[in-house]
């Protein structure tokens, strides 16, 4: 799309959105902006899961028409591979902050603290970017080759731990590995009523 291309489109997005449905002009301008498509996105899906995220769903939540979220992400596949962005740094952006000046065992207990909390404060979320195949919800892959497992505890950490504790490097990689997959499994458990145990006993 040209520049004047787009800025047609952007004028007759905001008269889009000026007009209500029969047509008439309404008395209050708002511009709908990315950020806000993604936050109502996220809103939906925390509420409700990802099948509840679709673009009416969303003109609904923002109180628009549908142009505007089509206009800036074409697709629901795009529009969900943002969201899953959108969604892990809401997630894990906080981490680095809580596990600062902390040694390795602790820093890594917290980290494990915070993976099984996002399951339990919000459930849908944690299941859609840590459980769910992407193939199924966004339409296709997002990490290509790597797992959860490699995002969050790579051999960087089995290292430091290592050389802090002065043990073989093998060893305690193995023990994060099963450290990690222990605290997956009760984390995916916590996002089913069914299993959930109190999250303080977690």
């Amino acid at each position: 799309m040209t520049g004047r291309q787009r800025a047609g489109a952007a004028t007759n997005l905001l008269i889009t959105d000026l007009t209500n449905e029969k047509g008439s002009i309404m008395g209050r301008k708002t511009k709908i902006t990315r950020e806000m498509i993604l936050e109502a996105a996220y809103e939906l899906l925390d509420e409700s899961g990802i099948n509840a995220v679709a673009i009416k769903s969303i003109a609904a939540r923002l109180g628009c028409s549908t142009q505007p979220v089509s206009w800036h992400f074409g697709s629901m596949t795009d529009l969900k591979k943002e969201l899953y962005e959108y969604a892990t740094h809401r997630a894990y952006d906080s981490l680095p902050a809580k596990m600062e000046g902390r040694d390795s065992v602790e820093a890594f207990f917290i980290s494990g603290v915070h993976y099984i909390s996002i399951a339990c404060d919000h459930p849908n979320v944690f299941r859609f970017i840590n459980v769910d195949d992407p193939v199924n919800t966004i339409g296709e892959p997002t990490n290509g080759d790597k797992s959860i497992f490699t995002h969050q505890f790579d051999d960087d950490a089995a290292r430091l731990l290592a050389a802090e504790y002065d043990v073989d490097p093998v060893v305690i990689g193995e023990i994060v590995r099963d450290a990690v997959i222990y605290t997956h499994g009760l984390a995916v458990l916590m996002i089913f009523d069914n299993y959930r145990l109190p999250k303080k006993t977690a």
